[in-house]
């Protein structure tokens, strides 16, 4: 307990906070701008007339046209945390906004999303506009330290995204067939200078290889001082090869500028003196010569108490899938939410069957009646999804003047090059199994193994 005291009261320089909130807010206004720009919001918020929900979060629904006001909201937030501008609500709403947004539809889950909104809950509790920020300046006040703490855990948090990432590679599939990258990668031929090469089996392997070690170790690598600045050339390699090779939006560049906080305090104050110099903004609150002591001492409090959990559930909650039978890869149950990245290629085909149970008339779905083709493809494959769809067909018929119906799925999918095999069992009238943490005894068995993690 000494030790944990000690620890809480432990000062550091604020300017790495800072920097990370000015980059952090900034990427994430320009990410709505460009999500905006692309007709996304329309496209996949408004134009469907049917929504996939987490388990749990059915409640949340889109408002029609209004929506444009959610994603301008969550803007205006981003903003108000780059400049560090009545902070404390900017953070929250940014927070409470983007994660709604995200809950609307299943099929738009990809782990960067995730990761912004719980590293947004993270920041709601730390100081971040405690230095170069329009609250600092107005309050004409110059806290240039910060607990220590506050820091670690963006470090802490980057450690678990990096570390889970790299386990979650240890398996058969990367490593030894690699896959999916064997597939992935022959069609980026035309990618100058590299594009030849990667159609060439050892650099599919290498590739493989190469992206399991650096998970795994480039965050002890920005631990460490002597490596730290060789480390951020391979984020900075890394990464940006990442968005050359895969359409993966802004996740590459926030994981950029998030690797600048394992850099010590006069790197961040060069940064934050060229902001200050372009804004002119105040010198003499910019000066850290002086370290406030605080009039009490930091004890534990409720705020270390729900970092605390926070972090015991995002150590936790990626091994979840260990309570469940079968191939992780084929069922999905545990999947998400654990830092399992690009590790499949996964494809399916879904016809559903619908039974009048009293008349005994039976026909198939066109899917695209009911869903946009990114819900079509999602859902072809992933079986909460499809289980959520067959309840939403029911509804649908039943509305129509049918009785008792009853939903049979006919799936086939494709798991990293295997052949396409049988799915879900044909004979389950999927209306009668209900949404649950329990395993989906309707997905048939793996056909084949993966080993690893």
């Amino acid at each position: 307990m000494t030790r944990i005291a000690t620890y809480l009261n432990t000062a550091t320089e604020a300017a790495p906070l800072a920097v990370f909130r000015v980059f952090f807010g900034l990427l994430m206004l320009v990410s709505i701008i460009r999500f905006w720009s692309y007709g996304w919001i329309d496209k996949f918020y408004i134009q469907p007339d049917f929504h996939f929900k987490f388990y749990g979060f059915q409640w949340v629904q889109d408002f029609g046209v209004y929506t444009y006001v959610l994603f301008a909201t969550c803007a205006l937030s981003a903003f108000a945390v780059t400049i560090g501008y009545k902070y404390k609500v900017a953070i929250i709403s940014f927070f409470i906004t983007f994660t709604y947004i995200e809950l609307i539809d299943k099929t738009t889950y990809l782990n960067h999303y995730y990761f912004i909104s719980i590293l947004s809950f993270l920041l709601i509790f730390l100081p971040a506009a405690n230095y170069f920020s329009v609250d600092a300046r107005q309050n004409n006040k110059a806290n240039g330290h910060i607990p220590k703490w506050s820091i670690d855990s963006i470090k802490l948090l980057l450690a678990i995204v990096y570390i889970y990432a790299g386990l979650a590679k240890l398996n058969s599939d990367w490593l030894i067939e690699a896959m999916p990258l064997k597939i992935w990668l022959p069609s980026k031929f035309d990618i100058p200078f590299i594009g030849h090469l990667l159609g060439q089996e050892w650099a599919q392997y290498a590739f493989s290889w190469i992206g399991a070690a650096y998970d795994l170790f480039i965050t002890f690598l920005l631990f460490y001082k002597p490596t730290r600045s060789l480390a951020f050339v391979m984020v900075v390699i890394f990464h940006v090869l990442t968005r050359v090779l895969f359409p993966i939006g802004m996740f590459p560049y926030i994981m950029i500028v998030s690797a600048l906080i394992f850099f010590d305090a006069r790197v961040h104050k060069k940064i934050i003196n060229a902001f200050a110099k372009a804004l002119h903004y105040p010198k003499n609150l910019l000066k850290t010569t002086e370290r406030i002591v605080q009039e009490s001492p930091n004890r534990w409090g409720l705020k270390h108490t729900i970092i605390a959990i926070f972090f015991v559930i995002q150590i936790v909650l990626p091994w979840r899938y260990l309570l469940y039978p079968g191939e992780l890869f084929w069922t999905e149950e545990g999947y998400r939410f654990s830092w399992r990245v690009m590790l499949m290629e996964k494809s399916g085909y879904a016809q559903f069957k619908i039974v009048d149970k009293v008349t005994g008339r039976r026909f198939y779905v066109d899917n695209s009646d009911f869903l946009t083709p990114l819900q079509e493809k999602q859902m072809s494959f992933q079986p909460d999804l499809i289980l959520e769809y067959a309840h939403y067909l029911r509804k649908h018929f039943e509305a129509q003047g049918h009785q008792n119906v009853g939903v049979y799925a006919e799936v086939q999918v494709a798991l990293n090059g295997r052949l396409s095999t049988q799915f879900i069992n044909p004979n389950v009238d999927l209306t009668q199994e209900k949404e649950s943490f329990k395993h989906k005894t309707w997905i048939t068995p793996f056909k084949d193994e993966i080993k690893g993690i």
